[in-house]
């Protein structure tokens, strides 16, 4: 019942569980590594304990650490964060097994939306609108599908995620060894060879929906994002609700989703991740966790998604109705990251000066401190600017002005690729897709 909670994570998403659980007066452990002894929320937890080295294979990665913390300080239940185990289906069960509280969905749930074939099942059996493609992993017929689906076709890792495990292919020459590349991909980063065949949409948008759900029954959505503006298949720029989608096509999509979590008993957050072209959704995979880009939804909506999900773990129901959810204006998010704006070459090291910006509708998440060491061990991401106001073109502006009174001294970031992206005019207009901040990077 969440008598104390370990954060198994680091940076700013730890600092975010902390601060949900303090105010819901749930003690708490920061679980941290040899590298990661002076994060904030290490120092402002009730208890911490140092569960390995600075690889997070041996110490955010090691599930019989995190297991072995969570016995030691007494814990009885883990909030996994973004990345690391936090869709790790062996690491939930085991919490589970052990009697502890996984602060998300069940083992089984995360094991089946995290494999890309099985999810795609899934979402063919619950109605959800899918992206033409093979009905399982390829087989010796895989030059017949893709001459049937037309070229230019993706080949994708069946456990892939973060933008890796993905090839797309322009000719029937280049499949075979898209394939086997993929595959060996794969089976390096996944420990799953397992490859699949869809259609490639030449100029989607990435939209997401966002879910919860709890154990008695309860489903409400908080609406949509638009996530299109993307490096490397990385989300750079998140902005909630998305700009132009006609507002039937909007309601379709969130009754599916409702509608796909029922079917799947799901309970925690969650969110359900389409690619949208030509007014067509098409479902690619859904985070069976917090995501990073949560707080655009937070803030449109006033609901605080980590706290409710530390209720729903202790079994409370959600109160919160569907006609209760109500989008108030607008919110654009800014990933910001330790890392050259130019190169993109990551830049760890001593904050020798920094200044957040503040103001009305000004959010900032971030673990920043003066004299912080940024380690070179971890993903670059050191903070998230998120500005909300009364429409987008207000949001945006209050977001430049954001931008241009943050500064980081002692390190690259990635701040100056903000301030030139959202004073560029397609991002005014909203007139991108994901292929936009590539092509733009192309073109430099």
């Amino acid at each position: 019942m969440l008598s104390k909670l370990l954060i198994a994570n680091r940076g700013e998403i730890a600092l975010r569980i902390l601060r949900a659980a303090k105010e819901l007066k749930i003690p708490t452990v920061a679980a941290y590594s040899e590298a990661d002894k002076d994060l904030m929320h290490v120092k402002m937890a009730d208890e911490s304990i140092c569960i390995g080295p600075a690889d997070s294979s041996q110490s955010y990665l090691n599930i019989p650490a995190i297991i072995s913390a969570m016995e030691l300080s007494g814990s009885d239940g883990v909030h996994p964060g973004y990345g690391f185990l936090s869709e790790n289906p062996d690491f939930a069960e085991k919490v589970e097994k052990s009697g502890f509280d996984f602060v998300g969905p069940s083992a089984s749930v995360i094991r089946m939306m995290g494999n890309k074939v099985s999810a795609k099942e899934f979402a063919l059996k619950s109605g959800l609108p899918i992206v033409p493609g093979s009905s399982g992993a390829v087989d010796e017929n895989v030059h017949e599908e893709a001459e049937k689906l037309g070229y230019p076709v993706i080949i994708k890792a069946a456990s892939g995620g973060g933008g890796r495990g993905m090839k797309i292919v322009y000719s029937p020459e280049e499949l075979d060894s898209a394939i086997e590349l993929t595959q060996q991909e794969s089976a390096v980063a996944f420990g799953d060879s397992t490859v699949y065949l869809e259609k490639f949409l030449e100029n989607p948008r990435h939209i997401e929906v966002q879910v919860l759900a709890d154990r008695h029954g309860n489903i409400i959505h908080l609406g949509d994002r638009d996530c299109s503006l993307q490096r490397r298949h990385q989300k750079v720029i998140e902005e909630a609700p998305a700009p132009g989608i006609k507002e039937e096509k909007r309601q379709e999509i969130y009754q599916q989703c409702i509608e796909a979590c029922r079917q799947l008993d799901y309970v925690s957050a969650g969110t359900f991740e389409f690619l949208y072209e030509n007014d067509n959704f098409y479902f690619i995979e859904m985070n069976t966790r917090i995501q990073v880009e949560h707080p655009v939804t937070e803030s449109v909506t006033g609901i605080d998604l980590v706290k409710l999900q530390l209720r729903i773990a202790r079994d409370e129901e959600i109160k919160i109705k569907q006609e209760d959810i109500i989008l108030k204006g607008h919110a654009i998010e800014c990933r910001i990251n330790a890392e050259n704006s130019e190169t993109f070459l990551p830049s760890p090291g001593k904050i020798l000066e920094y200044h957040a910006p503040g103001g009305i509708g000004v959010r900032m998440d971030s673990h920043l401190y003066k004299d912080y060491v940024v380690p070179p061990y971890y993903d670059s991401l050191i903070a998230k600017v998120i500005c909300r106001a009364n429409d987008r073109e207000d949001a945006r502006a209050r977001l430049e002005r954001a931008l241009d009174e943050m500064y980081v001294l002692g390190i690259d970031t990635n701040l100056e690729m903000h301030r030139k992206l959202i004073n560029d005019p397609n991002f005014i207009n909203g007139t991108f897709n994901i292929n936009y901040l590539e092509n733009l990077n192309k073109e430099k």
